[in-house]
C-alpha cells in the first residue's frame, strides 16, 4: 500500500517546485524558439518589433521587446539568471509568475521608451531580470521570507551587473541601463501590489456595564430578572 502523499514538495511535478519547473521550461523554450525564427530572419524582428523611444506607433513593442535578443549569447546571458530568480517566483503558481512579469515588462518597457536615446532599438530581457530581483528583494522584506532575500542577493552575485552599475547611466550603448532601472522599479511596484495581506485581528469588545434596572440573575446573567415559571413537566 503506497502511503499518501503530503501537500510538500514530492519531487513530482504536480509539487510547487515541479510545476515552477515546468513555468521556466516553457518560458525558456519559446524564448530560444522565438530566436531561432530571429535568426534565420536575419533578426528582422529586432528592427521590427524592438522599442523604438517615443515613436508612437511603436509603443507596443514595449510588450514585444523583453521576447527578442540580438545574438543567441545575449539570450544565453539573460537565461540562467531568468531560470533562477523566476524559478523562485513561480512556486508561488502561475498567475503570480504571470502578474508580477507582466508589470514588470510594462514598467521597464515604458522606461526604455520614454527615457533612452533617440534612434536606438532595445531588445531583451534583462529588464525582467533586474525586476524579478528587485521583486525578490522587496516582498523578502514586506513578508519576511528571508529565503528569497538569499536567492535575490546569490543570483546577483552570479549575475555580476546586477551589482556592478547596471542600473545606473552608462556610455555604454549596448547596455540598456533604463530597462533595468524600470524593471527593477516595477519588481519593486509587483511586490507592493501582490504582497502577503496579513489579516487584522478582530477587536474585542467588551461587556458593557449593565443598564439602568437590569440586575444579574443567580447564574451571572445581565438583564431583567426572570419569572418564575414554576416545575415543568411532559406528559
Amino acid at each position: 500500500m503506497t502511503p499518501p502523499r503530503s501537500g510538500g514538495d514530492d519531487g513530482s511535478l504536480r509539487s510547487p517546485l515541479g510545476r515552477a519547473s515546468v513555468i521556466m521550461v516553457v518560458f525558456l523554450f519559446v524564448l530560444w524558439t522565438i530566436d531561432l525564427v530571429n535568426r534565420y530572419d536575419h533578426r528582422q524582428l529586432v528592427a521590427d518589433y524592438g522599442i523604438r523611444p517615443r515613436q508612437a506607433d511603436r509603443l507596443v513593442a514595449v510588450l514585444t521587446a523583453p521576447f527578442l535578443h540580438v545574438s543567441a549569447a545575449h539570450l544565453a546571458a539573460n537565461g540562467l539568471p531568468l531560470f533562477g530568480l523566476g524559478l523562485v517566483v513561480a512556486v508561488a503558481g502561475f498567475r503570480r509568475f504571470l502578474g508580477v512579469t507582466a508589470v514588470i515588462i510594462l514598467i521597464s518597457g515604458l522606461a526604455v521608451w520614454l527615457f533612452a536615446p533617440s534612434n536606438t532599438v532595445t531588445v531583451g530581457a534583462s529588464g525582467v531580470v533586474f525586476g524579478l530581483f528587485g521583486y525578490l528583494v522587496l516582498r523578502g522584506l514586506l513578508d519576511r521570507r528571508p529565503l528569497d532575500l538569499m536567492v535575490a542577493v546569490g543570483v546577483a552575485i552570479s549575475y555580476g551587473s546586477l551589482l556592478g552599475g547596471g542600473m545606473l547611466p552608462s556610455q555604454q550603448g549596448m547596455i540598456s541601463w533604463q530597462g533595468h532601472a524600470g524593471g527593477f522599479l516595477g519588481g519593486l511596484i509587483a511586490a507592493w501590489l501582490f504582497r502577503r495581506r496579513r489579516p487584522r485581528p478582530e477587536p474585542v469588545v467588551a461587556p458593557g456595564p449593565a443598564g439602568p434596572g437590569a440586575t444579574t440573575d443567580p447564574a451571572g446573567h445581565d438583564g431583567p430578572p426572570t419569572p418564575d415559571r414554576g416545575p415543568t413537566s411532559a406528559v
